[in-house]
């Protein structure tokens, strides 16, 4: 297997720049890839030909002079994809989560909705805020997948050949418009899609350098306390199911962040819910730490 590295989107000289990372030291992007020709304020032309680009990174990174880089500590993190066209989210996909909630019921398919990426992504360490009309204000860890080839009716066992690689998402949420219902249904908009609610990143890792998504470890933690530890072994349906009921209903395009459900330890399932002034931490694998830190609405 080649040199391990990820990928990323920094905050540089008043815009922002896609980066390689490699042993915590950060190289641009279009300095491995002069091919692409263009400026790379995120990771949208990369994965728009993943199979290419990829496979050049690949090649090259063994020999790039990451010792030159930047330190990626000292680093201001974006999302590593800047405006995916689709940021689909599933609902109740963790066994341990199910058991949990108030109202304990397995989906009989993966159960989805949509969030606008345009407004809810942050990058890592980039603060949220706690909306005024919002009182139980939740964590959700998630694996999120980030798509590499354009698909339409992806089999199962084919599934993980369009995946570009995986990332962090913490799928904050909204619980008073799930606490008390109205009487057509939970309101998905007010539940999940505020401003900010999409904390992704710090990285991108390539999907060749997951062997199995499905044997992960996921660690998310407030002020220090943790309070999910977990495995996405965990999931009722895995990441090759959520891709094949997926691209049975949308053509799947690259880019396209799929979240796939969090695990057990959310807020609502203790009564513990998220105050300015908090600190979110969140770690899946290799995939880097997800900072959010929680600040009072302006």
């Amino acid at each position: 297997m080649s040199e391990q590295y990820r990928l990323a989107t920094i905050r540089r000289s008043g815009g922002a720049c896609a980066m390689v990372e490699k042993g915590g030291r950060l190289l641009p992007v279009a300095d491995l890839l002069p091919e692409l020709g263009v400026a790379l304020d995120d990771l949208a032309p990369v994965l728009a030909d993943w199979p290419r680009w990829s496979g050049l990174l690949e090649d090259r990174v063994a020999d790039a002079p990451f010792a030159s880089g930047l330190d990626a500590a000292a680093c201001d993190f974006r999302p590593p994809i800047a405006l995916p066209n689709k940021l689909i989210c599933i609902g109740a996909n963790y066994h341990d989560h199910i058991a949990e909630m108030p109202i304990p019921i397995t989906p009989t398919y993966p159960y989805a909705f949509l969030k606008p990426p345009s407004t809810t992504l942050r990058g890592s360490g980039g603060a949220v805020e706690a909306p005024a009309d919002v009182k139980l204000f939740d964590w959700e860890a998630e694996l999120a997948v980030v798509i590499g080839v354009r698909a339409r009716h992806v089999p199962a066992d084919q599934a993980l050949a369009i995946v570009a690689g995986y990332a962090n998402f913490n799928d904050l949420s909204a619980r008073d418009w799930i606490a008390s219902r109205p009487p057509i249904g939970i309101d998905w908009v007010r539940h999940k899609a505020y401003d900010g609610f999409g904390p992704m990143g710090p990285y991108l890792l390539p999907a060749r350098f997951v062997a199995d998504p499905q044997n992960l470890p996921v660690r998310l933690s407030v002020n220090g306390v943790v309070k999910q530890e977990s495995n996405t072994a965990q999931m009722v349906y895995s990441v090759a199911a959520i891709i094949e009921h997926l691209s049975a209903i949308m053509t799947l395009e690259p880019g396209d962040v799929i979240a796939t459900g969090t695990p057990a330890g959310v807020g609502h399932g203790r009564g513990d819910y998220l105050q300015p002034g908090d600190e979110i931490r969140m770690e899946i694998g290799a995939l880097g730490e997800l900072v959010t830190p929680v600040i009072a609405p302006a």
